[in-house]
């Protein structure tokens, strides 16, 4: 069982930046792969950001926040982020991060994450 709990969503300015943070409390966050998903209103949950296991270098990222987002882990606090910068309306959304008991690199696949956070809201205003 993995409980992950994001933070630090908030309502910015076009242009600013956000930090997102997940709180996993899973022993074995090392061997975990972490995603970031967002959805805008009326809209499916898309792909942002995956990075796999600790072990791993591998890192993907959507086409629309290359560039402009980074994603990270702190293996000691249990803890993947989420680095936001230059900021648009368009990434408006409830971002949530995922992770994989089943699948070592799910990449961008969210059929293969089976467990999720309860989202946090970004606001981007113009």
């Amino acid at each position: 069982q993995v409980q992950l709990v994001e933070s630090g969503g908030g309502l910015v300015q076009a242009g600013g930046s956000l930090r997102l943070s997940c709180a996993a409390s899973a022993r074995t966050f090392t061997s975990l792969p972490m995603g970031w998903f967002r959805q805008a209103p009326g809209l499916e949950r898309e792909f942002v950001s995956a990075r796999g296991w600790s072990g791993s270098i591998t890192t993907y990222y959507a086409d629309s926040v290359k560039g402009r987002f980074t994603i990270s882990r702190d293996n000691a606090k249990n803890t993947v982020y989420l680095q936001m910068n230059s900021l648009k309306p368009e990434d408006t959304a409830v971002y949530y991060c995922a992770t994989s008991t089943t699948y070592s690199d799910p990449g961008s696949q969210t059929s293969r994450y089976n467990y999720w956070g309860q989202g946090t809201q970004v606001t981007v205003s113009s």
